[in-house]
């Protein structure tokens, strides 16, 4: 017995010992004013002086210059053609049509400055068996405007348009089974000339409306065969080839990507004449709707409704569905 709590008391006087080692071991020591000296490092070390030698630089010159213009070219060719045999049972007629479109577009844009210029060119034929040739689309259009920018949407603007055709129109009558033609329009007849100045409200890059408080428009008929009796022709009188009118104009322009490679393109114009009564106000609307099936080819739906009573007192309509092919520069 004894014994053990001898052999106890060992254990716990060893244990209190070791306790406060530890503590001892945790209390900082003040060195200041020791002499302790350190042993010096084995790895060598130099000391010296860094000399800097400057290096000179030529200057690198980047020729860059900045292209304030963005043009865009399309050139679309549409055929259509149908051949039988003579003995086919069906029914038809053989028949070849061929249609060409040029769009050219080029704009101008710095600080609050731009100018855009449009140029649309369209002609197209179709040829019947035993029948005569007969134009299927045809039209000059070249729009110029400058504009400078008042506001955030606000502009004003000045611009000319120039509107005509290639070639000769005519209306066909049957006489005896042969078709007559008989001329009813042709180059320069009519053709019209429009200058315009207001201002116009852009809040987008798809959308504008032109307000043309000022506007003169110009009407051609430099073709006086057209002239088969003596009623006026394209607003033209008889035996004149000139006519000069003052109007208020608005013009409204809609160009976007409205599906995945579909774009709607609209143009609306409307003519209001200063010196005659609102009946004799002219509206003009164009719409095409383009679908690229893939790199070249393309689907396009374009119309054309146009009420203006110098031509003639109702509504005229005109409708083109097209598959061809089409070219775009650059891509």
């Amino acid at each position: 017995m004894k014994i053990f709590y001898a052999s106890f008391l060992l254990v716990f006087v060893a244990s209190i010992n070791t306790l406060s080692a530890q503590e001892v071991d945790t209390i900082p020591i003040d060195t200041k004013g020791l002499d302790i000296k350190l042993k010096r490092s084995p790895l060598p070390s130099r000391t010296g002086v860094l000399i800097f030698k400057p290096v000179t630089l030529s200057p690198i010159v980047v020729d860059a210059k900045v292209n304030y213009w963005k043009t865009k070219t399309a050139i679309g060719i549409n055929v259509n053609q149908a051949t039988f045999s003579n003995n086919w049972k069906g029914g038809g007629v053989n028949s070849l049509a061929v249609g060409g479109l040029v769009n050219y577009k080029a704009e101008y844009s710095k600080e609050n400055y731009s100018y855009v210029s449009e140029v649309i060119l369209e002609y197209g034929k179709v040829k019947n068996k035993d029948q005569l040739q007969k134009k299927t689309r045809d039209r000059i259009f070249w729009d110029n405007k400058a504009a400078i920018q008042m506001s955030k949407n606000w502009y004003f603007f000045a611009s000319i348009n120039f509107e005509s055709q290639f070639d000769k129109g005519f209306r066909y009558d049957m006489k005896d089974g042969v078709e007559i033609p008989t001329q009813i329009s042709g180059f320069m007849a009519p053709g019209y000339l429009t200058e315009s100045m207001g201002f116009e409200y852009k809040p987008n890059k798809y959308f504008s409306t032109r307000i043309g408080t000022g506007t003169a428009k110009q009407t051609f008929v430099l073709d006086k065969s057209i002239f088969i009796d003596k009623n006026p022709k394209f607003g033209v009188d008889s035996g004149k080839t000139f006519r000069n009118e003052l109007a208020f104009q608005i013009v409204s322009n809609f160009e976007k990507e409205i599906f995945t490679n579909t774009t709607l393109k609209a143009r609306y114009q409307m003519f209001i004449p200063y010196d005659r009564p609102l009946i004799h106000i002219d509206h003009r609307l164009d719409v095409t709707l383009t679908s690229k099936l893939n790199r070249l080819m393309n689907v396009s739906l374009s119309g054309i409704g146009l009420m203006d009573k110098d031509t003639d007192p109702s509504i005229q309509g005109s409708q083109t569905l097209a598959l061809g092919v089409m070219f775009v520069f650059p891509r």
